[in-house]
């Protein structure tokens, strides 16, 4: 499948919505080396669009583990779960920050899914959280389940 450019002006909307924080681990984007990714939702493959309403902003390390997937079985039921998606979902409902806030934890199956395929408490991200609360920068304070 040829891969098409979102528009820049789509692309600003998604980051404009997200806070500039990725969707899924809430890492902000301002201060990293690279852009996020605009990523898809539902994957092109699996019939997704471009459509503002499947885009989503994720980090590199979000985007790539997520790849194509939009649900995962669950180990302790053995059934399948819908991956976390922020359009449809609130993040505040299904993950809470650890009382140190550098562990990203689950309040519902599909948060426990996501955290697991994404790996949104990796060491590297710890590092970086831990990193960037010792100079105040984290939780970020444009963080939009502070909001909600």
């Amino acid at each position: 499948m040829s891969r098409r450019k979102i528009p820049t002006a789509i692309q600003e909307q998604v980051r404009q919505r997200a806070k500039e924080l990725c969707e899924y681990c809430h890492a902000s984007e301002r201060w990293q080396y690279v852009r996020f990714n605009i990523e898809h939702i539902i994957p092109r493959d699996r019939g997704g669009t471009d459509d503002l309403e499947n885009l989503a902003l994720a980090c590199f390390h979000c985007n790539r583990r997520k790849s194509n997937k939009i649900s995962a079985i669950d180990p302790e039921s053995g059934v399948e779960v819908s991956l976390f998606n922020p359009r449809e979902n609130l993040w505040s409902e299904h993950f809470v920050w650890s009382k140190d806030g550098l562990y990203i934890q689950a309040l519902t199956t599909t948060g426990f899914v996501t955290i697991e395929v994404l790996s949104l408490n990796r060491d590297r991200a710890i590092a970086i959280r831990a990193a960037d609360r010792e100079i105040g920068r984290h939780p970020p304070s444009n963080d939009p389940i502070a909001t909600k």
